[in-house]
């Protein structure tokens, strides 16, 4: 993919970051984030509580964030390192929004997650649920692995479908756990995931074109 594209796309996906977050401080989306986690929990079985709950532990910071090295190392270029600056960034709007954007988190009575075990990051409490950090870690890193499989010359179409695939519904599922578990509303997850393909496109120039010109 060019690089002024995938340039121009980041930017958007950032804008539209700013704007779906000042709309959600203005409680645009209250009664759509109530009805989407009563349904969600609705039409789902109690029975995924546990499944959901281990599965959301691989967005936390602490496993993201190892995953994410794992990968720039294997690629084996020292610039590749370049892709923790927008990694970082995701940190710093996270608790930017999380101060400034006034949005609360869902009540205790929606709460699903079922497991005695949570990283330490999840003790981190602003008091504002607005961004998801899981939705924009976990859109970075898929973000990243797309355009690098999508500039990949020896997966064939084949194979690169079936990791589009693979992401994609690894990606849905995250997102459905976050609300299901009660730990976020729709619009956090939305908001997250929009900040993390924005800056997800932004360490793919770095990374992919660096990684090429090296």
């Amino acid at each position: 993919m060019n690089k002024k594209l995938l340039i121009f796309f980041a930017a958007v996906f950032f804008t539209l970051f700013v704007f779906f977050s000042y709309f959600v401080h203005k409680d645009v989306f209250t009664s759509l984030d109530f009805d989407t986690t009563v349904r969600i929990q609705n039409h789902l079985s109690r029975a995924v509580d546990t499944s959901f709950s281990l599965f959301s532990l691989i967005g936390s910071a602490e496993v993201a964030t190892i995953i994410l090295l794992i990968i720039v190392t294997s690629m084996r270029k020292l610039k590749s390192f370049f892709v923790l600056i927008p990694y970082a960034a995701i940190y710093a709007f996270e608790l930017f929004g999380k101060i400034f954007v006034t949005h609360p988190g869902p009540s205790y009575r929606f709460f699903r997650y079922d497991i005695g075990f949570q990283f330490p990051s999840s003790y981190v409490q602003p008091g504002s649920s607005y961004p998801s950090g899981h939705s924009a870690r976990t859109a970075f890193i898929s973000a990243l692995l797309l355009i690098m499989v999508l500039n990949s010359n020896r997966l064939s179409k084949f194979s690169k479908l079936i990791i589009f695939i693979f992401i994609f519904v690894f990606d849905i599922t995250m997102f459905i756990s976050r609300i299901y578990l009660g730990e976020h509303w729709l619009s956090d997850v939305i908001g997250g995931a929009i900040l993390g393909i924005s800056m997800g496109l932004l360490a793919s120039v770095l990374f992919v074109f660096r990684r090429a010109a090296g």
